[in-house]
């Protein structure tokens, strides 16, 4: 329906359809419809392709998309999104995200709805998601697991601290990879306001329904003015922003004084290879004046046992500390500006709409050095420079 939706906006079909084959995997082809769904003209998206027996994790998908020749912009938005399906589809079945077989939501579906919607949100030109509360449906629904109601684990999970609603219409209304789409990239969901619509697309899902257009409404626009700056309009509600995203997190740690760096280094390298948000090293003192390094790793509280195993198996330590912690995180979105070195991707973070970091992705940066003479320093010097004269333009 994203697709469909992109197209009905006024996406090239043959520059999606092209874009997305950059990624060279099985021959496919995106069949696009006009169609009509309860009195509203949209367009439907068809992916066509021959059945696959492979069952690719994470790993492979990333590997997919970092070797394609897609732009930084599409590869770090579609990377993201599908992270942030497995971290859901983990949770929902109680194993490591490295575990998840993607199958359970359809690999090749999964791949091109995915990259297509980023492909297409880029020839559109699209910097900022907004989205309204997100309709469910309602009912029980068949799946590779049993008969789970609507909406199923998944998109529940990937809902969390999302409006959403359900009505009588009966049926799946969002699918995983719909709802990682959207929680992924979304700033903020709210009612629209302080906005200006400029082209409006409509995206047809497959299911018909008697008196309910079975569509998504996808709408490009300006925010206005008074919406960025956050102000309160006279006579109007003040504008609400996204609340930083706030999550539990487990935090283990221990303290050693009796090994090696070298055992250190595999150790963190490890943390990283099993799935640890973060991990760290923090030069301490111990008892009887002893230097000291104190090993952190922060993880999500399923996989505590984890790397508790792995602290008493690769380390001497004889115990570990574990506490449970709150982690606040500001939305991120990623853009891609022009620049004298060409197209880079830029990460930036808001805080009640206000921006408050803005840094160029570093393997962009490194590889314009590699390939130039001037030093990476200068690199970041220039393109800071760029990024500030954009955000004064606007």
């Amino acid at each position: 329906m994203i697709l469909g939706g992109l197209v009905s906006l006024g996406a090239d079909r043959e520059a999606l359809i092209n874009g997305v084959k950059k990624l060279k995997v099985s021959d496919f082809d995106i069949e696009f419809t006009e169609v009509n769904r309860a009195g509203i003209s949209s367009i439907h998206a068809k992916t066509v392709y021959q059945e696959e027996k492979t069952h690719r994790h994470l790993s492979d998908i990333k590997s997919i998309i970092e070797n394609s020749e897609l732009s930084a912009l599409v590869k770090n938005r579609a990377i993201e999104i599908f992270a942030n399906l497995a971290k859901a589809e983990a949770k929902v079945h109680g194993t490591e995200i490295e575990k998840v077989h993607f199958h359970e939501v359809g690999a090749m579906d999964a791949i091109i709805d995915v990259v297509g919607a980023c492909v297409g949100f880029e020839l559109l030109g699209i910097e900022q998601f907004v989205c309204s509360k997100i309709h469910v449906g309602s009912g029980f629904i068949n799946i590779a697991h049993g008969k789970y109601p609507v909406p199923p684990p998944a998109v529940t999970e990937l809902l969390n601290n999302i409006p959403f609603y359900a009505t009588e219409i009966e049926g799946e209304l969002i699918t995983p990879t719909g709802a990682a789409i959207i929680s992924t990239l979304c700033d903020e969901f709210v009612e629209i306001s302080g906005f200006e619509a400029e082209e409006i697309g409509y995206g047809a899902g497959t299911r018909e329904y008697d008196n309910f257009p079975n569509t998504l409404r996808l709408i490009i626009g300006r925010i206005l003015p008074q919406r960025r700056s956050g102000a309160e309009i006279e006579g109007q509600e003040q504008i609400k922003y996204p609340n930083p995203k706030t999550e539990v997190l487990t935090l283990i740690e221990t303290n050693i004084d009796d090994i090696s760096p070298e055992i250190l280094g595999f150790v963190i390298e490890k943390a990283f290879d099993l799935g640890a948000l973060d991990c760290w090293f923090t030069q301490i003192q111990m008892k009887k004046n002893r230097p000291a390094m104190m090993i952190s790793i922060l993880c999500n509280p399923s996989d505590k046992e984890k790397f508790a195993e792995l602290l008493y198996t690769e380390t001497s330590t004889l115990g570990v500390r574990i506490a449970e912690i709150e982690r606040e995180c500001l939305k991120r979105e990623i853009r891609s500006i022009e620049t004298e070195f060409g197209v880079i991707a830029v990460k930036i973070a808001r805080y009640r709409g206000k921006i408050t970091s803005v840094k160029p992705e570093y393997e962009d940066l490194r590889n314009i050095a590699h390939d130039s003479v001037l030093p990476l320093k200068e690199v970041e010097r220039r393109v800071a420079l760029r990024i500030s004269e954009i955000i004064e333009e606007k």
